[in-house]
Formats: C-alpha cells, structure tokens, sequence
C-alpha cells in the first residue's frame, strides 16, 4: 500500500465479532420490580437471536441521548451494558408483535351464531 492511501478488499481484515452465548440477563443495575419486563427482556433477545438478527455484528451506530434515560432504561430491563441496551430496544422493534393490530382487525368477523359453549 505505498502511495495510495485506500486499502483494496485483501488488504482489509474484519472486526473480530464476539459472539453472546445466550439471552441472559447479567444483572449489575436492580433487578426490575416487574417480573414481566425481566420475560419480555428475555423473550425478545432469544427470539431475535432465533431469527439470527444477532448473528452478524458488523453494524455501527452511535447517538446522543439522555443518560437519565439510559440508567431509567438499564434499571427497568435489567441490562448493564448499553449495547446490549441499543440491541434489546431496535429487537424490541425489528420483531414487534401486531397482535394488537391483528385482533382489532378480527372485531366482528365471528359468526354470531356460532356457539362458543358460554
């Protein structure tokens, strides 16, 4: 690489990617009040590695936020690191549940005379 300040493809190496044995929470902050946020922490970081949305961490991405935020949002899940924060809340999002949605679509379409055995 003399004189050209780019490097080509071969002359570049990877980032070495560690990989997270599982979805566990390491706890250093309280452990959350709420027994559901503790499942839904876990819950939504195994079911985005299932879906290998954690598999390649090549991704970079950097912002400004509050840190009252931050601590607020490592003390309620649980989580110490705020990588492992930034990757449970864009899971949170990438695998969102439209239940909801779903289920409010459905209002009306059952058939009134079907019996339910109510």
């Amino acid at each position: 690489m003399t004189g050209n300040l780019r490097r080509t493809p071969a002359e570049t190496k990877p980032f070495p990617v560690k990989r997270r044995r599982s979805a566990t929470i390491e706890r250093s902050a309280p452990v959350p009040e709420e027994p559901s946020i503790r499942h839904q922490v876990e819950a939504v970081l195994s079911r985005a590695q299932e879906s290998g949305l954690t598999a390649n961490k090549a991704g970079r991405i950097s912002g400004r936020v509050s840190s009252e935020l931050i601590e607020r949002a490592k003390a309620r899940t649980g989580l110490r690191s705020d990588t492992e924060l930034l990757e449970f809340a864009l899971a949170n999002v990438a695998i969102a549940d439209d239940f909801a949605h779903v289920f409010r679509d459905l209002k009306g379409t059952v058939d009134p005379d079907l019996d339910l055995g109510f």
